[in-house]
């Protein structure tokens, strides 16, 4: 590999490791005083060099997001309170956020949690352990989410029982954060409608949010996570790069959000689609 070619691959991982602590920083997932993990254990992570990581410190550092108290210890300073209070005056809206595994959902799903105060409705925090238990009884490994039997048994029901939860809050006026894949009902015009007309008969706002990462910085959130479901992902990466759409996009109105190594903070952008939103309301 050419000296140029070197340092192109390093930039790129540099800017995934920078991205990604970035986000987990704006997210609370690193919250504002808390001691970072050591360099050479974010390093294993995230599959970098102890190079990579320090770089990225420098960067965040120079930022204000990170302050470096001695050579071998980090504090996260986001200056971040834990939560934004919610606007009473704004009509109460829910977020649908879409995206493969590893794409940054549930990051993005904080960030909006943090600016606007609603709640997080993730579908695999409700769910996971009765889909775990039930791919047991069926004889399958409990962090399968790729098999036939998940498919029909378990799927359906894991988005049944979020829907009626992110119903409920809107039932009684509170707009909510949903996060899960969406990738089937993001494509099904008669679901999003459905979806739709359910919360705007509750005076709640809708907004589908599909979130779009390269695949490189993909692989590198679910290296870092180190989740069971993703063991399979992981061990045969390439047939599962395959079967996804990196162009994929929901089949009615909705947001992108680029959570791409060279793309703006999940924040900035965040923040812009609220404005967005909120001045079309008042608007309207």
């Amino acid at each position: 590999m050419s000296q140029y070619s070197a340092e192109h691959v390093g930039g790129k991982k540099l800017d995934r490791v920078e991205h990604i602590l970035r986000n987990d920083i704006e997210a609370g997932r690193l919250r504002d005083g808390e001691a970072l993990p050591s360099t050479r254990a974010l390093a294993e992570q995230m599959g970098v060099s102890v190079w990579t990581i320090n770089k990225a410190m420098e960067q965040l550092a120079a930022e204000g997001l990170v302050e470096n108290v001695s050579r071998s210890r980090r504090i996260v300073r986001s200056g971040i309170t834990p939560h934004a209070a919610p606007d009473e005056t704004r009509k109460p809206h829910t977020f649908l956020i879409g995206g493969y595994a590893g794409s940054g959902k549930s990051e993005l799903a904080r960030v909006l949690s943090r600016l606007t105060g609603s709640a997080i409705v993730d579908k695999d925090t409700i769910t996971r352990p009765v889909v775990e238990r039930l791919l047991e009884e069926l004889g399958q490994l409990p962090y399968d989410r790729e098999s036939p039997a998940y498919l029909e048994h378990a799927r359906p029901h894991e988005y049944e029982a979020l829907l009626s939860t992110i119903q409920e809050n809107a039932d009684v006026g509170l707009g909510v954060i949903g996060a899960a894949p969406f990738i089937r009902e993001f494509q099904d015009p008669a679901w999003i409608e459905r979806v739709s007309t359910r919360l705007s008969a509750a005076g709640i706002g809708l907004t589908l949010v599909w979130v779009h990462c390269d695949a490189s910085t993909m692989l590198t959130y679910l290296k870092r996570r180190g989740a069971a479901r993703d063991t399979a992902k992981l061990a045969n990466w390439g047939d599962y790069l395959s079967g996804v759409d990196l162009a994929y996009r929901p089949a009615a109105e909705h947001v992108i959000i680029d959570n791409s190594a060279t793309s703006e903070p999940l924040q900035a952008q965040a923040s812009r689609m609220l404005t967005t939103i909120h001045s079309g309301a008042a608007a309207g």
